[in-house]
């Protein structure tokens, strides 16, 4: 273990002493939240990013040791284990190099080079592996009953022996992965006879780069092209090359044995070596893709559920529809379902009159502060005819993105809350509520379906799926849940807590009433010390007595805060209201072994806002009036847009047309771009230009640079 820690540590040139102690934290059970947040002096301020590499990184290195004790085991038990290659298999630094180690000796089907053994050719291929001037005398090898009637079939098994002794030798194959890594091309072609299924591939019907640059997209497309029978794909450095460097390993001089050995290379590389090596590559890259692709996926879900939130105002929101009307729900503060009904506001006149006149009686009602529309099919034009309404100017009106809302509606947590009403009502009180807090209501969703990803079915599901689930881990404790109106799936990611022990909570809730404070929680059933320890600083309870158990400061933090309202001669509530009495606190005089000026400097940070909501102030946005759909737009227009999903390539933007545009990474800005995400951000307010309109493909091209 003290190896990997060693390891971790040269690789993110940390000391080796915060990977001993992050490793202890982890071994405690304690999460990466709460050790990104509360352990900082014990870590050396290592922060989420970190930690979660190290976390990953000891989880790879314990099953590489899994593996390699595998094969030690499986080479004794078959009284293979030589002391020098146990010594080569315990130093082996990587999965790669330790099966590299194990190719000779894995067990393995019958193979043409065992043949050959059976047939007695071995003698001979090891007199011509030595490359001596020894006469090779093959014909002394004939033996018709093992059908070996001539010469050339003596030496060809004997080829056949030496092919495979070639493709195990570690170094050659560490040579060839390098010249793989390094000149492998890769080769897309068109399958002639599913050209017009795959015509979506069209852009790899021929096309050739080097493997060493593809971007993770575009080999995305291209493995996708290969998975649905439209392209054929090759990974390769030219052949020649390959075959040159076996040749100049094994090959010494000119003499008959070398001939043989230069034709066994060959035959080596060709039928062994290039198979396996590419299918390496392709692993390769496609991890390098996929580890690529998921960080986008990954980023874009972070700024989804980190959008800014209405907060705690009265909703309507309208679940819009052409024939079968707009579905409407009023919600409370806590968007709790206040009145659901259905209005048909672009049928007819008449209809749309009568939509009115509920929408205003609604809103008088209710006290609606904010209405949330839809913005899938007729949001739009539902939008304009809500704005065309005299209603009152405080209200704020604004499109509210539903992806994955009829998921959501249709989901056993949507049913169990709201069993009595369809899916149309759920699917509403779903966009309400996402206006109101749109972390609070994602969390509800697998983020699969949300649509922020990049090929995000193509990836390797299992790491998609855990990275997502740290995002939304990550996301939930750095905002903080509310104790008394979370839902059991918005609990269920605060740090230290399961799925049940998010049920225990609201079942506790339920039977006695609201918590008064973070030490109630230790009366839930099964809510023992340890998982106090790691999520009470993450909840708050904004109605307490204690007015810490608002805050972000942790309760085994409170003796420290109580220790400074003493000296300042004042009550805690005061260091929070009173900024002049944090400022008399000298916190040096409050630095002990186990807190150092990190955590006292957050605790300062803490008592100025308790509980601060680190995400952006809302603010409402409006698409253009009259531009609704794609034969609206004309090149060269300025449109105000947002940012629905950013990738390698670029990013797509909503311009209320229900089609998004694409910015390519090259019209981003009037500079050279690298990384499309330094200049946009899922869910940003941006002013586009339009470049090209395709109508038959339904594309918009569209632009933020201003020459």
């Amino acid at each position: 273990m003290t190896q990997h820690q060693e390891i971790i540590a040269h690789e993110l040139q940390i000391k080796t002493g915060q990977v001993a102690a992050v490793a202890t934290l982890l071994n405690d059970g304690a999460t990466v939240p709460f050790i990104a947040r509360y352990r900082k002096e014990v870590t050396g301020l290592l922060d989420e990013i970190q930690l979660t590499v190290i976390r990953d990184r000891l989880t790879q290195l314990a099953e590489l040791d899994k593996r390699r004790q595998a094969i030690i085991t499986s080479l004794s038990e078959r009284d293979l284990l030589e002391p020098q290659l146990h010594q080569a298999l315990l130093a082996a630094p990587s999965l790669t190099l330790l099966e590299d180690l194990y190719l000779p000796h894995r067990p393995k089907r019958r193979t043409r080079g065992m043949i050959a053994r059976e047939k007695g050719l071995e003698p001979l291929a090891r007199a011509i592996i030595k490359q001596d001037h020894t006469p090779l005398e093959p014909e002394k090898f004939l033996n018709p009953e093992q059908e070996i009637s001539t010469p050339e079939q003596a030496l060809a098994g004997a080829r056949d022996i030496i092919a495979e002794w070639l493709n195990e030798d570690p170094v050659a194959r560490a040579g060839l992965r390098n010249l793989f890594g390094a000149k492998g091309v890769i080769n897309s072609k068109v399958v002639k006879k599913n050209q017009e299924t795959g015509a979506k591939f069209r852009d790899y019907f021929d096309w050739r780069e080097p493997a060493a640059k593809v971007p993770s997209h575009r080999l995305l497309a291209m493995l996708r092209g290969e998975n649905e029978k439209a392209l054929t794909l090759t990974l390769r450095p030219p052949e020649e090359a390959g075959i040159e460097l076996l040749q100049r390993r094994f090959v010494k001089g000119s003499s008959p044995a070398a001939q043989q050995v230069k034709l066994a290379a060959a035959d080596s590389y060709q039928r062994l070596l290039a198979p396996s090596l590419e299918n390496e590559l392709r692993g390769h890259l496609k991890e390098r893709a996929d580890r690529e692709a998921i960080k986008v996926f990954a980023d874009n879900l972070r700024e989804l559920l980190l959008a800014p939130p209405l907060g705690r105002k009265r909703v309507m929101a309208l679940d819009p529809g052409f024939r079968t009307g707009a579905k409407l729900v009023c919600l409370d503060e806590q968007g709790q379902l206040l009145h659901t009904t259905t209005i048909y506001p672009t049928l007819s006149s008449a209809q749309g009159q009568e939509a009115g006149k509920v929408i205003d009686e609604l809103c008088r009602r209710h006290r609606i502060e904010a209405i949330g529309i839809g913005n899938g099919t007729a949001g739009r034009e539902t939008e304009t005819f809500v704005r065309g309404l005299s209603l009152p100017p405080e209200i704020t009106i604004t499109m509210v993105d539903e992806s994955g809302a009829s998921i959501y509606s249709a989901s056993e947590t949507a049913r169990a809350e709201f069993p009595d009403h369809d899916l149309t009502v759920r699917g509403s009180v779903s966009i309400g509520r996402r206006l109101q807090d749109p972390l609070a209501e994602l969390v509800k969703l697998d983020p699969k379906v949300i649509g922020v990803g990049q090929y995000q079915h193509d990836v390797n599901q299992a790491v998609l799926q855990k990275s997502l689930d740290d995002t939304v881990v990550s996301c939930v404790n750095l905002v903080g849940v509310e104790l008394n109106s979370a839902s059991a799936e918005l609990l269920a990611h605060v740090s230290g807590l399961s799925v049940g022990l998010a049920r225990n909570i609201i079942k506790y809730r339920q039977d006695h009433g609201p918590f008064v404070g973070r030490a109630q929680l230790l009366k839930v059933p099964r809510l023992g010390e340890k998982a106090f320890e790691q999520c009470a600083g993450f909840l708050r309870v904004r109605e307490a007595a204690n007015p810490l158990d608002a805050s972000g400061v942790h309760p085994e933090q409170y003796r420290i805060v109580e220790t400074m309202a003493k000296d300042c001669r004042c009550r805690v509530s005061d260091l929070i209201e009173q900024p002049e009495k944090r400022a008399d606190i000298e916190l040096s005089r409050y630095v002990t072994d186990q807190v150092g000026l990190p955590t006292l400097n957050d605790i300062i940070a803490e008592l100025a806002k308790p509980g601060r909501d680190p995400r952006a102030s809302f603010s409402e946005f409006a698409f253009t009036e009259g531009i609704n759909s794609l034969t609206d737009l004309q090149p060269g227009m300025w449109l105000p847009g947002l940012v629905t999903n950013v990738t390698k390539f670029g990013a797509f933007v909503d311009i209320g047309v229900h089609q998004d545009g694409l910015i390519h990474i090259s019209q981003l800005a009037d500079r050279f771009v690298r990384e499309p995400s330094e200049v946009v951000k899922v869910r940003q307010p941006v002013l586009v230009r339009v470049l090209e309109i395709d109508l038959p493909r339904k594309r918009i091209a569209l632009s933020l640079r201003k020459n």
